[in-house]
């Protein structure tokens, strides 16, 4: 965050100038500053290191790909990173390890979500004095942990925020607000919709285990996320 500013400021790289208006006008209602570029050589423009807190990038941009300017900013600077997508596009590139984006939302998008997500990430990466919403959270309390809905925060029993990924958090609260029940793998997976829906059941296996080191005082001896072999697994809201 730059010295002196005290609202983070969001760089909106968009090829399309009436989402670059909806985009701006929102981060601004939403506590945040916002600067738009119409293309990779305008956010190139705004210096080196730029000069921002977050970039939120569409993927498809005109004549090249947001995924180009994601790999760039990771590979030299630490600003985390949201993409826009549109419905049917390669998901899974975007996640991965190989572009270092930090979350990702398919277009049309709830623009509360979205601000809760840059939100989030920001956080991750230690801003945060982003105007939190004026309404207290609903709270889902697990163990000595609890699930702030409205934030999209896992808390522990200090109120430190446990930080989680965007597919984590979407599980982890989805198990939540069903407790006690026997959840098999392809209803996490569509829970998770067109997010995962390149993913195989391996997916939630590996979101378990991490969601696992987490929230469990000892993860190989789960006491909340449990797994019933052959059935799926189920979630616990008593317990340590």
């Amino acid at each position: 965050m730059q010295q002196g500013k005290t609202e983070p400021l969001i760089a909106i790289v968009d090829d399309d100038a009436n989402m670059r208006d909806t985009l701006s006008a929102l981060m601004r209602e939403s506590g945040f500053d916002a600067i738009c570029c119409a293309d990779i050589p305008a956010f190139h423009a705004l210096g080196d290191p730029p000069p921002v807190d977050l970039a939120l990038i569409d993927l498809r941009l005109r004549g090249e790909s947001g995924l180009t300017l994601a790999i760039h900013i990771r590979e030299r600077y630490e600003i985390p990173i949201v993409m826009l997508t549109g419905v049917g596009d390669e998901i899974d590139k975007i996640i991965g390890l190989e572009t270092g984006a930090d979350d990702y939302m398919i277009k049309p998008f709830n623009p509360r979500e979205l601000v809760a997500r840059i939100r989030a990430v920001l956080r991750r990466y230690g801003h945060g004095s982003a105007r939190p919403s004026a309404n207290p959270g609903q709270e889902i309390a697990f163990g000595s942990k609890r699930i702030d809905v409205q934030s999209r925060r896992l808390l522990d029993a200090e109120g430190e925020e446990i930080p989680l990924t965007n597919a984590e958090y979407r599980l982890l609260e989805y198990f939540a607000r069903n407790p006690d029940r026997v959840i098999p793998r392809p209803e996490l997976l569509e829970e998770l919709g067109s997010d995962m829906q390149r993913y195989v059941d391996r997916t939630i296996d590996v979101l378990i285990l991490r969601l696992r080191r987490k929230i469990e005082g000892v993860p190989s001896k789960p006491v909340h996320l449990q797994t019933r072999r052959a059935q799926g697994y189920i979630f616990q809201l008593s317990g340590n």
